[in-house]
């Protein structure tokens, strides 16, 4: 796995997309009390990169969440490593994730949050993986949709390697 995967999106195209979605997070949230929240480790550099983009006060604040382990499938079962340090009750959340696949994950996390009494809960989501669902899950701002394969790069790793590619990569199999 030294050589480097062959680009499915630019750096050119994502940062296109991140500032169109910026713009629109922009002026649905004129008034609002935004929180950014980031979704370690995969979604750091969609995170920092979006925040460039949204012309708003904003705080930010990290969860991590795994269902992966070190493999490149989803095992199922969900647990939070690292939660929130701010108090989120009546706030406008916007959870900002990497990569949704079979949902599972998406689905906890965002059932977890809703419990803690925001006033808004939505979900930004750079890469889409539809053909992976097994959990519906309600994306507001949606960067791409993928195929159905093991996508790095862009925060995005496979056993912690290809997360500082400035793209996003496919993993060929074998």
């Amino acid at each position: 796995m030294s050589e480097k995967p062959p680009v499915l999106i630019s750096q050119e195209e994502i940062e296109s997309r991140l500032r169109d979605l910026g713009g629109e997070i922009t002026r649905d949230y004129q008034g609002a009390e935004l929180v950014m929240v980031g979704i370690l480790k995969g979604a750091f550099m969609v995170l920092a990169d979006l925040i460039r983009f949204v012309e708003l006060p904003l705080r930010i604040d990290f969860m991590a969440v795994s269902s992966y382990g070190m493999g490149t499938s989803s095992s199922g079962a969900v647990s939070i490593i690292k939660d929130l340090d701010l108090d989120v009750r009546g706030r406008d959340l916007l959870v900002v994730e990497d990569i949704v696949d079979t949902g599972i994950t998406l689905d906890y996390l965002m059932r977890t949050l809703k419990a803690r009494g925001p006033s808004s809960l939505s979900l930004f989501v750079l890469l889409d993986k539809p053909e992976a669902r097994k959990v519906p899950v309600d994306i507001r701002y949606r960067g791409f949709e993928v195929p159905d394969r093991f996508i790095v790069g862009y925060g995005l790793d496979c056993g912690e390697r290809y997360r500082e590619l400035p793209y996003i990569g496919v993993l060929e199999e074998g």
